[in-house]
């Protein structure tokens, strides 16, 4: 007699898929029963966001694909105009972004990126001088290199060179410095982060003002320079010792010296450093001449391309464009568009400023801050937060009273704070495994998180509250949605 055997327990890959099919299911049929009553494009709205944000956290698909789905559905449903999705492709955000990401091509082909970090780390004659001077090299790619994935890239030689030459604890300390110096630093500027032209775009076409350059460089850049300090002497004195502090880096300084081309900057360097310089000055002075920043990019990547003129050639700066973060950025923002322009974003303020009834604005523009630091445990892409928490950001702003600018300002600053998790943040993936070089585990990664998160969420109050209407954001304004 013979019997057949069947297996008690499904196959685990099989559990975790249906795990994630009845996640997706279940945030789509919450948001159906969550919101009767609602006009019919408005509950599509929300239930596309709600299966795109557990699909971004439960599932291992790519978030592009995610956001595609999500807007194409949308647009077949027709609570997203065909329109609408098909012009976030011509965003000028988008432009901007490439012909960025072309003039950091042409800075990294030649050399000169590489040479100025490595001379600004090089003059280094103690621990603690060597760790603010690579702090200062990082925080001033933030100019120069349009993403923090990018950045990270153009700091891994960099930092082999550095910690081959150092004791193994120093290692580990650099290894923590670098990507949250990245991280946090990305404020200083609108191309820091692909979030930040998110959030610009949503506050321009959901309040009228149009965030600059400049105005963003000037709101921005303490922010980034206070908190990448600060998180620097965190890791100074809680991962070294002062024995550790008292390391003569003399012989460190050298081999960072010896590891950069020495001598005059060729004209290829030159070049790519006039180009950058021209640009970043137009930008500054947009107010002046009033051209298009994505116009002025767009001239300074072609610049870096042309035989003659520019120092990459063009098959390599297009290779160098991040394509599939372009597609994201234009996804996101007509789905950002559609839970705006749908009326859904200020329906799920108006229900969730229900427990703040009454609340002080101040109150209010806490836990915005404190959730939006807190969103990279639950969604890991940083311009996937952008998307799901400003709409919702700026219309709860509107409801308690808050300037919408000042609110979406501290949401995005916080939201940059991702250190938790080596999931949270693509430099701190990067830096957490490097060969032959010791690098943090997971306890020293949650104690640096747990020391800063406090500091960052402070700064950002602080800033909202005091610095920032110094400089014309005021925290309570009449400024309304659109």
């Amino acid at each position: 007699m013979t019997t057949l055997a069947l297996p008690l327990l499904a196959p685990r890959a099989a559990l975790v898929r249906a795990g994630r099919a009845t996640a997706l299911a279940g945030a789509a049929l919450g948001m159906w029963f969550a919101t009767p009553g609602w006009p019919t494009d408005q509950r599509i709205v929300v239930i596309a966001l709600a299966a795109a944000s557990a699909a971004w956290i439960a599932t291992t698909i790519d978030d592009t694909v995610i956001a595609l789905v999500a807007v194409t559905a949308l647009a077949l449903s027709g609570a997203l105009p065909t329109a609408d999705l098909f012009n976030a492709l011509g965003h000028p955000t988008i432009w901007l972004l490439i012909g960025s990401c072309m003039i950091a091509a042409g800075l990294t082909a030649s050399g000169v990126a590489k040479r100025v970090a490595l001379r600004v780390v090089a003059g280094s004659r103690s621990v603690r001088g060597l760790w603010y001077r690579m702090s200062i090299a990082l925080i001033l790619s933030t100019f120069a290199v349009p993403s923090t994935s990018g950045r990270a890239a153009l700091a891994l030689p960099i930092f082999r060179t550095l910690a081959g030459v150092m004791p193994r604890g120093h290692q580990v300390a650099l290894s923590l410095l670098v990507p949250a110096v990245i991280l946090l630093s990305a404020f200083g500027s609108i191309l820091g982060a692909g979030a930040h032209l998110i959030a610009a775009s949503l506050v321009e076409a959901t309040t009228g003002t149009r965030m600059s350059f400049l105005w963003w460089l000037l709101l921005g850049a303490p922010v980034a320079v206070v908190s990448s300090f600060a998180t620097c002497e965190v890791i100074l004195l809680r991962f070294l010792s002062r024995e550790d502090r008292r390391l003569d880096v003399t012989p460190v300084a050298a081999a960072l010296a010896g590891a950069g081309r020495r001598g005059r900057f060729s004209a290829a360097e030159l070049r790519s450093l006039a180009t950058l310089g021209v640009v970043i000055a137009l930008w500054l002075s947009e107010p002046l001449h009033g051209i298009d920043p994505a116009l002025i990019a767009l001239a300074g990547g072609v610049v870096a391309v042309v035989p003659g003129l520019g120092t990459v050639a063009s098959k390599q700066a297009f290779a160098q464009v991040p394509w599939q973060l372009l597609l994201f950025l234009a996804t996101t923002i007509a789905l950002g568009s559609a839970l705006v322009q749908t009326g859904a974003a200020q329906r799920i303020a108006d229900a969730t400023l229900g427990s703040l009834a009454g609340a002080r604005p101040a109150l209010v523009l806490v836990a915005i801050v404190v959730i939006s630091a807190a969103a990279h445990l639950v969604v890991q892409s940083r311009s996937a937060r952008a998307t799901v928490l400003l709409p919702i950001v700026l219309s709860i702003a509107a409801g308690a009273g808050i300037n919408p600018v000042s609110a979406a300002l501290a949401s995005t600053a916080a939201a940059g704070f991702c250190l938790t998790l080596t999931s949270s943040a693509k430099p701190v993936t990067m830096f957490s495994d490097v060969p032959g070089i010791a690098t943090f585990d997971r306890p020293r990664l949650l104690a640096l998180a747990g020391m800063t998160a406090p500091l960052v969420i402070g700064l950002v109050l602080l800033c909202a509250a005091w610095f920032w209407p110094l400089l014309g954001v005021p925290f309570l304004s009449p400024v309304g949605i659109r």
